[in-house]
């Protein structure tokens, strides 16, 4: 959906760049497959690279969410399209979040051990999957509607 006019190129990989805070965040949940398949990990160095720099930076996290949310999410001079985009960037990153507790909750568990493998690949796939069609629709120039995130986003970004 483009109704908020046409986008140009430098829109489109500025909308594209958000999506690496829930890949980065995202790693730690896929581990577990990145070690049980290693041609993965070559696929995911980038990610791998920018996860083990992210990981050596205390609070990274927070200031990259906060920097985003207030510099892009809030600036009404940046186009609405790279607004979206963050803005969906940063829910998918308070979704894994959250999940991130979860797997806290499952691990206190005895013997939870394969329970939080799954749990854990499951979340990983999901994101992998949610940040590739974001990116693909980014790069087409249409929104990336994911069901109730999309609507959040549109409640949040005017």
């Amino acid at each position: 959906m483009s109704w908020r006019g046409s986008t140009t190129v430098s829109d489109r990989i500025f909308a594209c760049l958000p999506y690496l805070l829930p890949m980065v965040e995202a790693v730690t949940f896929g581990l577990f497959l990145l070690q049980q398949f290693p041609p993965l990990a070559i696929v995911f160095a980038p990610i791998l690279i920018l996860w083990s720099f992210y990981r050596n930076v205390r609070y990274a996290g927070v200031i990259i969410f906060f920097a985003l949310f207030l510099l892009v999410v809030r600036n009404e001079k940046i186009s609405h399209f790279i607004r979206f985009n963050t803005m969906q960037a940063i829910l998918l990153d308070i979704i894994i979040f959250l999940f991130g507790i979860l797997t806290d909750v499952v691990g206190l568990v005895p013997s939870g051990g394969f329970a939080i493998q799954t749990l854990s690949t499951t979340i990983f796939l999901g994101i992998v999957v949610a940040v590739a069609y974001s990116v693909i629709q980014s790069l087409s120039g249409r929104y990336a509607e994911i069901p109730a995130i999309s609507d959040a986003v549109y409640m949040q970004v005017r």
